[in-house]
């Protein structure tokens, strides 16, 4: 006898306890209290959470670099310490990669190489040697990026009618004109100003060492023509050859004086740096900027004594961190992303929003709230002050995410206070939208490709576009706020999502490594605002998802793929908890709790957890500027493991009041007689 079709197809009045679940649900939860308490303790009496923020070594080859600038002598101390470090960073090819496990580094090897030699080290030393023929191997001095000529000609190393013109005239071209410091992205913004006084001056700072041995063949005596010509496009017209050609314009003026605004530029570029410097933990408060605007105002005049100088070198001073005599540099601070993610982790794990500790932080949120208008008002004359920066204080570079990433944590706290900076804090993100419907960080519609072929451009930053990372989580903001599909803001930014989407299924991660980033917080901040998860695009991104997932069980990403997407293949990288985290939250975004994929996945973020409550990632999960510079934020791989470990408690504990509801209302008197019956057609069958 066959089974009734009603019976098949009806959802089973009860089911029988799957063991490896409860299994699996309880190491869970063990796993997860353990890491509220390890993230808990973290916390500063202040309220805060930072956790170390770690790049390559051009921070402290360039540290070495300013302070010999500033004079060689007096700073040996740290010169050395700084010094130790590069040296343990050096990789078994003999250079200095910009990510762990990366391919040798042309620009980052030489100013090590360099500041090894300022610091003492023999050239004739095996290690040094080894790295002078990786350095040669790979084209010599003339390949490095454009900074690092500028930095080797501050100190006589390579000369100056070679580098790229860096006018400070250009802070003179007004806001609407195409071409202007506004249109730049932010941090190029900041970078670039200081940078126009120090290409100005020329100065040249004698040093007792020198790098002629890392030149190839005549490179040294080679001419700025001859230089520039390489890098040239073959087509007649380009924009690429037109600003080369500007660029040669402009040499060809300098030399013959022919600058009658310069001296009106360089007072212009000398009141930006000081003013933008206000409020600030340094010039845009990142360390290129910061070492940039320290020299400018060493060849603007300022004695050491001054009150901006010290400002300005106390900044820098604070992103050190010495341990066991080496001394490394943080590229920035990061209190403001730290603590509104853990604020969402630990409450996403169950801790109420009204502890203490989350309403210490909640109210530490509060007091960084941006107060003062930036430069983002050039784009938005209109647009009311508001929003988060990313470090302690930034007031003139509020962005984005981490706006977006405060309204959500603020969202879990029941703090009175909030209304107001809630608000204003919408306010702000809604009107950074970008046309094309995306967000991006610091500005809107900053994306004027063209600028990208401006010769010492070639540092890979120059602007910044809508991303699909940024757009996912203004969703998720929006939403927490009853935002829904419904309104307007949020249809254009899903048509943009739907444009960004790769041919593979996922998309690109712009601020964290790589697709994985970009597909977790695309797919998250879907979910969140009331999208439907089963649209076959969704569907693609959840089956790319489980493609990419490795044999152990858990997911990684190398830093590589934003050179060669198939460098995404499995096994290629080892498995991060940072990125089984992201994966973990992309599948239960789109409804997966359950399968093997993701039962294996869990169990292995599980297994990882170390005897300390927390887990190892040696590996960089975070971006700065895609195949330019990466990051490793040393609490991705805590709090992103114990949000992942929240968000499947906390489906597992609904379900299984549903489930007891359920019993309870279907509980009658005839409920054992329909039971029976039900058997008996069951064993016919």
């Amino acid at each position: 006898m066959a089974v009734p079709n009603y019976i098949l197809d009806r959802e089973p009045f009860f089911s029988i306890p799957d063991k490896s679940q409860e299994a699996l649900l309880a190491k869970v939860q063990d796993a997860s209290e353990r890491a509220q308490r390890w993230l808990l303790e973290q916390q500063t009496d202040e309220g805060y959470w930072a956790g170390e923020l770690e790049g390559d070594t051009i921070l402290e080859s360039e540290y070495i670099l300013l302070l010999t600038f500033l004079g060689l002598r007096k700073n040996q101390k740290k010169i050395k310490a700084l010094a130790r470090y590069i040296l343990q960073k050096q990789e078994d090819h003999g250079g200095w990669s910009i990510f762990p496990g990366g391919p040798p580094e042309i620009s980052s090897s030489i100013k090590a190489y360099f500041a090894l030699k300022l610091a003492g080290y023999d050239p004739s030393k095996p290690f040094m040697q080894k790295a002078k023929r990786l350095i040669r191997s790979l084209g010599g001095v003339d390949k490095a990026n454009s900074f690092t000529k500028i930095y080797l000609a501050v100190l006589g190393q390579y000369p100056w009618e070679k580098c790229p013109a860096v006018p400070p005239e250009i802070i003179l071209f007004p806001k609407w004109a195409y071409y202007n410091i506004y249109a730049m992205s932010a941090w190029s913004r900041t970078i670039v100003v200081p940078l126009s006084i120090i290409w100005a001056h020329k100065p040249v700072i004698k040093t007792p060492v020198n790098i002629r041995e890392l030149f190839v063949d005549n490179q040294e005596h080679s001419s700025s023509s001859e230089e520039l010509k390489g890098e040239k496009s073959s087509k007649f017209f380009s924009w690429r050859n037109f600003f080369f050609a500007l660029d040669r314009a402009l040499k060809w003026a300098e030399k013959r004086r022919l600058t009658p605004f310069r001296k009106i530029a360089l007072k212009k570029a000398e009141e930006w740096i000081l003013d933008h410097s206000r409020k600030s933990d340094g010039l845009g408060a990142i360390f290129p900027p910061m070492v940039n605007a320290v020299m400018a105002l060493k060849l603007m005049g300022y004695q050491e004594s001054h009150p901006a100088f010290k400002e300005a070198m106390k900044q820098l001073e604070g992103l050190e961190i010495l341990e066991n005599g080496a001394l490394r540099m943080q590229p920035c601070l990061s209190p403001v992303w730290d603590t509104a993610l853990a604020i969402t982790a630990l409450h996403e794990s169950g801790v109420p929003s009204q502890h203490p500790d989350l309403l210490r932080a909640g109210y530490w949120l509060l007091s960084k709230e941006v107060a003062e208008e930036g430069d983002w008002k050039i784009t938005n004359p209109d647009l009311p002050v508001g929003g988060w920066a990313f470090e302690f204080n930034n007031e003139f570079y509020p962005d984005v995410d981490d706006t977006s990433m405060a309204l959500i944590g603020l969202s879990r706290l029941h703090l009175p206070e909030k209304k107001g900076s809630v608000s204003r804090g919408l306010k702000w993100i809604l009107g950074m939208q970008c046309k094309d419907g995306g967000w991006a960080a610091f500005d809107r519609d900053n994306n004027h490709e063209i600028l990208t072929h401006v010769p010492f451009a070639d540092h890979n930053a120059m602007l910044d576009p809508s991303c699909p990372d940024i757009t996912g989580r203004t969703l998720e903001a929006l939403a927490s706020y009853g935002y829904s599909t419904a309104s307007s803001c949020v249809k254009k930014a899903i048509r943009y999502l739907k444009q960004s989407q790769e041919p593979e299924g996922c998309w690109y991660g712009r601020w964290g490594v790589n697709y994985l980033y970009g597909t977790w917080q695309v797919l998250k901040g879907l979910s969140c605002i009331g999208e439907d998860m089963q649209e076959p695009y969704i569907r693609k991104a959840i089956d790319w998802i489980y493609s990419v997932q490795n044999s152990d069980g858990g997911w990684g990403e190398s830093c590589h793929t934003y050179e060669d997407y198939k460098l995404h293949a499995p096994e290629i990288t080892k498995s991060t908890p940072s990125q089984t985290a992201w994966a973990l939250m992309a599948l239960m975004a789109g409804g997966d709790y359950e399968s093997s994929a993701f039962i294996k996945g869990m169990r292995w973020l599980t297994s990882k957890q170390n005897e300390e409550d927390t887990w190892e990632e040696n590996l960089f999960t975070g971006t700065g500027f895609p195949k330019v510079f990466y990051l490793k934020y040393h609490l991705y791989r805590h709090y992103f493991p114990l949000f992942a470990f929240g968000m499947y408690l906390k489906k597992m504990v609904s379900q299984t009041e549903e489930n007891k509801t359920e019993e309870l209302d279907l509980y009658t008197p005839a409920f054992d007689n329909l039971s029976s019956k039900v058997l008996e057609l069951l064993k016919e069958a």
